[in-house]
């Protein structure tokens, strides 16, 4: 985990994104975009009726839309439900050192996490899609070239898949570290 520095920039209060433990709070959105950019694993909550669902997966987070793209099958439950409900909600959380102490309730770990919230959709549009696409294969595979070390996707490919985008409406970041 690298050091975060807060800057105050205020912002409105939401009930979603409130940290009880605001020493804890990372208010500074350029370290949260730094802390999404570079995460491995998101975690997509979504719910259809009374029924919540997470669902674990790669993601890329578009820093100039403030968008966070992501695939799956072309049907399955995360599908059904976002087109049903798009509210959602996406965490990531990444875990530091283990910090023992002397008294069993106090031992504790460093942490960093980010909570995003917004609205979740279906990308129709074939220029989008493969841009979510692309942004994923540079994040997760930066030294590969489409036409040069795979071939490009191709219509039928993208028949076979979902790509989602969540435009983020508001995010949360937290971070503990060791005390000196």
């Amino acid at each position: 985990m690298s050091d975060l520095t807060n800057s105050s920039s205020p912002q409105p209060e939401d009930p979603r994104t409130h940290i009880r433990r605001s020493d804890r709070a990372i208010t500074n959105d350029a370290r949260i975009s730094e802390i999404l950019r570079v995460a491995q694993v998101g975690f997509i909550a979504t719910s259809l009726g009374d029924q919540p669902y997470l669902h674990s997966n790669l993601f890329w987070f578009d820093e100039a839309e403030k968008r966070i793209y992501f695939h799956t099958a072309h049907t399955g439950r995360t599908r059904t439900n976002i087109e049903g409900n798009p509210k959602v909600c996406f965490g990531i959380a990444e875990m530091g050192d283990l910090i023992p102490a002397d008294i069993a309730l106090e031992f504790s770990t460093e942490y960093t996490g980010v909570i995003a919230f917004g609205c979740a959709r279906v990308i129709d549009d074939v220029v989008e899609a493969e841009h979510g696409l692309y942004g994923l294969l540079k994040k997760y595979f930066p030294d590969l070239r489409p036409g040069e070390d795979y071939h490009a996707i191709t219509a039928d490919e993208l028949a076979r898949t979902s790509v989602f985008a969540i435009d983020v409406e508001t995010w949360s970041g937290k971070q503990k570290k060791k005390s000196a």
